[in-house]
């Protein structure tokens, strides 16, 4: 029998055959089966992965992390520990007689969230269904984000609000007089106009 080609602690319970090569999988981890992950991706202790969940390459969940159906995280996304999503913008027990029948197909309450590529969320954040968190965008620790988050947006509180831009590699980035911004150790230049933010040469 062909080992397989990630690595999973003996304590973590991997029930996915969607697993990329390379991704290590740590202590007390539950991935469910229909889950798709890709390669090189690290999860932390105690993340917690749905079935209908997708994770591109290289993601990072830190510890207690759980991603719910409906979630799609691109690749080389950063989640904090603790970090939370939700997938249900009316949630009530399914097993409340009222609205059993809404909960008999995902399709009548599930919201989908979209991280795009090399977005980080920090520490605590909770991230509200529904909304797309942009390219190389950055969520302050203990942030509620509520809305979609441009591309290289830093948000920050409860709810959370735009406080900057940051570069790819991460750092606040300060715009001069024309709106411009460059990060020094990248040697990435940028614009920003009309609450958005681009890459120039």
């Amino acid at each position: 029998m062909k080992p397989p080609a990630f690595f999973q602690h003996a304590s973590a319970l991997v029930e996915s055959t969607r697993i990329g090569a390379g991704t290590r999988i740590w202590a007390f981890a539950h991935v469910l089966a229909g889950a798709r992950i890709g390669k090189d991706c690290n999860l932390g202790d105690h993340t917690f992965i749905e079935g209908d969940a997708v994770l591109g390459h290289r993601v990072t969940l830190k510890n207690g992390v759980a991603v719910w159906g409906g979630v799609h995280l691109a690749d080389d996304v950063f989640v904090g520990p603790n970090a939370v999503f939700t997938n249900d913008l009316l949630p009530r027990s399914p097993r409340f007689s009222r609205v059993a029948e809404r909960y008999s197909d995902p399709k009548n309450w599930r919201v989908p969230t979209r991280v795009l590529r090399g977005a980080s969320i920090g520490a605590n954040a909770t991230i509200k269904c529904g909304v797309t968190i942009g390219k190389f965008a950055l969520i302050g620790a203990g942030s509620v984000v509520t809305h979609d988050v441009p591309d290289h947006g830093l948000v920050l509180g409860v709810p959370a609000r735009a406080a900057g831009w940051v570069c790819e590699c991460g750092r606040r980035l300060e715009l001069d007089d024309a709106s411009r911004a460059s990060c020094r150790p990248c040697a990435l230049h940028y614009q920003a106009r009309g609450g958005r933010l681009r890459q120039i040469p």
